[in-house]
């Protein structure tokens, strides 16, 4: 990782920059330095390395960026909330953390005969987290559409700070049950760039395996929801089921269904003698094998089909203005994913997975988790050949004081940066592959039937609780 300070007046020349060489936008946080602003912003360049650029805002002023990278708009007004910062030439800069009363202080102006507005939320029917969604329709033809998150204020990041490295770490972990493993691995590899560590190969090994078992039930799961989202009980039943069966091999495996505790700073946990690994191997094979009768039986079911095509299209010039990525993003064809740089893991020779037809509809966003799920399966197969050590790091080189994790989660592109003194921890920015889709998503409802919004909602699951940090 290279790290570069930029002055105040250079800010938007240095993104400019990065962007002309195809580097891609992996987050910007902020963070309080001797009595001062610093903003940072974190991108990847298409051989996978990763750079951030840090400038001070002495006045509580910088230039905006989202003209140039739209995919920012949510940092900067995260930021403005919560560190004071103004983004001159960001306007309007409307509230996103700051639940503030008035809705034209955080809500797209819209006008016009037969507009109205229709609220859903933030208490739902079923059991989730907190979400607003305010619509502008005309009709029930969406016009726009905001979504109010972050109303459970946390404080995670907050908390983890002056914490040591180890103590830190059940912030991340917990900031979202559905990506723990995701969120912490992201979390313990900014930890040890930060230090100077590399994982050795047994290491690389455990986390990479844990991922895949925490992709596999999401895929599962995500696939379900779908078809819950048409009225589909039968499809809706089977991937249930198929998702709870997933999650039984987890706890046989490491004790938790969703995984917690199996990742720690600089060091393995995860220990599997082959008892165990052959056992998790032949359920995974015979999940693999009914998994892909259950989704025949969806390739076949007409009124299930016919309600995914065409709706709510997140096309392929949308995903980088948007800031779409994970399935939402290669559903459109955009082919782009983590593992495919991931030196930090075991992921060898990857290549990522693409959609039958890249149409960027419901119909796209879950074909492109039947073949994410069949790549996960091979993934898997080939790591419960071996039994499983620990692993452990060693010292690569001197520490520094920032280090940037980035993996890819069911959802997407994770961000985890830490900022160290000494061994513990100044600052913690958890930007997850949910906070990057949210604003993705509101864009593929525009111009969809509000009855519709429900199945859209479900062919991205975005994750409530990873920004309510």
């Amino acid at each position: 990782m290279s790290y570069e300070h930029v002055a105040p007046d250079r800010w938007r020349d240095a993104i400019a920059a990065r962007l002309a060489i195809g580097a891609r936008f992996a987050g910007a946080w902020a963070t309080r330095h001797a009595g001062t602003v610093a903003w940072r912003a974190a991108f990847t360049t298409p051989g996978g390395s990763t750079t951030a650029l840090s400038s001070r805002a002495a006045d509580g002023r910088l230039p905006t960026i989202v003209d140039l990278l739209p995919a920012a708009d949510w940092d900067e007004r995260e930021a403005h909330d919560l560190y004071g910062l103004e983004f001159d030439g960001h306007e309007p800069l409307r509230a996103l953390v700051a639940h503030l009363e008035d809705p034209a202080a955080w809500t797209i102006p819209v006008e016009g005969d037969g507009v109205h507005e229709v609220a859903v939320g933030p208490i739902h029917a079923g059991v989730i987290e907190s979400g607003h969604f305010r619509f502008h329709v005309v009709g029930e033809r969406i016009l726009a559409m905001d979504p109010r998150l972050f109303y459970k204020h946390r404080g995670l990041e907050r908390a983890a700070e002056g914490r040591s490295v180890e103590d830190a770490r059940p912030y991340a972990q917990r900031a979202c049950a559905a990506c723990a493993v995701t969120n912490t691995v992201a979390y313990a590899q900014a930890v040890e760039e930060a230090l100077g560590l590399w994982p050795d190969h047994d290491l690389r090994l455990s986390r990479t395996l844990l991922l895949e078992l925490e992709r596999l039930y999401s895929h599962l799961n995500d696939i379900g929801a779908v078809c819950a989202g048409v009225g589909f009980a039968p499809g809706a039943m089977a991937f249930a089921a198929l998702k709870d069966r997933a999650q039984q091999i987890n706890l046989s495996l490491t004790g938790h269904r969703f995984l917690f505790g199996t990742v720690a700073v600089g060091a393995g946990v995860l220990v599997l003698d082959a008892p165990a690994v052959d056992a998790a191997r032949a359920e995974l094979r015979e999940l693999r094998t009914d998994a892909a009768a259950a989704w025949r039986e969806l390739e076949f079911a007409g009124s299930l089909q016919a309600r995914l095509e065409g709706v709510g299209v997140l096309g392929f010039a949308d995903v980088a203005p948007s800031g779409a990525c994970g399935p939402a993003a290669r559903a459109a064809g955009v082919r782009a994913d983590v593992r495919e740089h991931s030196p930090r893991l075991a992921y060898e020779n990857f290549s990522p997975a693409a959609p039958r037809k890249p149409t960027g509809d419901v119909a796209a966003r879950l074909d492109i988790r039947a073949a994410e799920l069949q790549a996960t399966g091979e993934i898997l197969d080939e790591l419960l050949s071996r039994p499983f050590a620990a692993g452990s790091t060693s010292a690569l080189r001197r520490p520094d004081v920032l280090g940037i994790g980035l993996v890819e989660s069911p959802r997407g592109a994770t961000m985890a940066a830490v900022e160290l003194v000494g061994e513990r921890v100044e600052r913690l920015r958890l930007r997850t592959g949910s906070y990057a889709n949210w604003p993705a998503l509101a864009h593929a409802a525009t111009g969809n039937l509000l009855p519709d919004f429900p199945l859209i909602n479900k062919s991205f699951e975005l994750c409530y609780a990873c920004v309510d940090r």
